[in-house]
C-alpha cells in the first residue's frame, strides 16, 4: 500500500515522485475532494462505501485550498485548519489517506488539472472520483469537464432510491454525450453539512456526533466559527 500523502503546500510535485519509486503494484484509488469546512461523518461513511463497494485500495481525501466556486481566498491560517482537521478525522483508518496536491492557498484548483495529474505521475493506476448527486447533475458546468472524463470513473453517490430515475437518466445522458464511465454509489442518508456545522458551532451548541470526535475537540480548542 502506497504510504500517507502528507505533502507540502506548493512542493506536491516532488513528494509524488518519491512515492512513485516505492510504489510496487497498481491500484484502485477513490478520490474525494472538498473544501472540508469541516469534514463531517457524511464525508467519512461516503469514502468508506466507496472503498468497500468497488474494492478500492485506498481514499485520497483532497482538501481544496481555494475552489472556483469561493469568492474569496482562503487563507493560510484557515487553510492549516482544515487540513488539520481531516488529518485528525481519517488519522485512525489506514485505508484513508491526506492529499495536498489542491492546497495552494494563492490559486484556484481545478478538478480537470489534478486528475491530469494523477493520471501522468500514475499511467497504471485505476482513479475513481466521488462525488455527490447534485454534483453530477451541474458537471457540465465545471471547468474543462470533458477531459476529467477521460482520467477517471465516476462515482455519484445515491442517497436513496427516490434519486434513482433521476440519475440513471443523468449517468445515461453524460455517458452518450461525452464517453463518461459513470457507476452509482449506494450510501446512507447523511443530512448533515459543513454550513450547519459551523453555524452551530458559532453559536456555542454542539457538532458531536456531527464529526469525529477528535474534530469536534479540535473546532472547541481553536474557536472555530465563533
Amino acid at each position: 500500500m502506497i504510504r500517507k500523502l502528507n505533502l507540502n503546500i506548493g512542493n506536491s510535485q516532488s513528494v509524488f515522485s518519491i512515492v512513485e519509486k516505492e510504489r510496487v503494484q497498481t491500484m484502485k484509488i477513490g478520490i474525494m475532494g472538498g473544501t472540508f469546512e469541516p469534514i463531517h461523518i457524511g464525508h467519512l461513511l461516503l469514502g468508506e462505501f466507496a472503498y468497500e463497494d468497488f474494492g478500492l485500495d485506498e481514499i485520497w481525501f483532497l482538501p481544496n485550498g481555494n475552489p472556483p466556486h469561493k469568492e474569496t481566498l482562503d487563507t493560510e491560517e484557515a487553510m492549516h485548519h482544515r487540513i488539520e482537521m481531516v488529518r485528525l478525522a481519517i488519522k485512525s483508518n489506514p485505508n484513508f489517506s491526506l492529499n495536498l496536491s489542491e492546497a495552494d492557498t494563492k490559486k484556484h484548483s481545478y478538478t480537470y488539472q489534478t486528475m491530469r495529474h494523477f493520471n501522468e505521475i500514475y499511467p497504471n493506476d485505476e482513479f475513481y472520483f466521488i462525488l455527490g448527486a447534485d454534483s453530477l447533475f451541474a458537471f457540465e458546468e465545471w471547468k474543462d469537464f470533458r477531459k476529467i472524463f477521460t482520467t477517471c470513473t465516476i462515482l455519484a453517490a445515491m442517497r436513496d432510491d427516490k434519486d434513482a430515475s433521476a440519475m440513471k437518466g443523468q449517468i445515461r445522458y453524460l455517458t452518450e454525450a461525452y464517453g463518461a464511465h459513470i457507476e452509482l454509489l449506494r450510501a446512507p442518508l447523511v443530512e448533515i453539512s459543513s454550513t450547519t456545522i459551523r453555524e452551530r458551532a458559532a453559536k456555542g451548541l454542539s457538532v458531536r456526533y456531527m464529526v469525529p470526535d477528535v474534530v469536534a475537540d479540535y473546532i472547541k480548542e481553536k474557536n472555530l466559527y465563533i
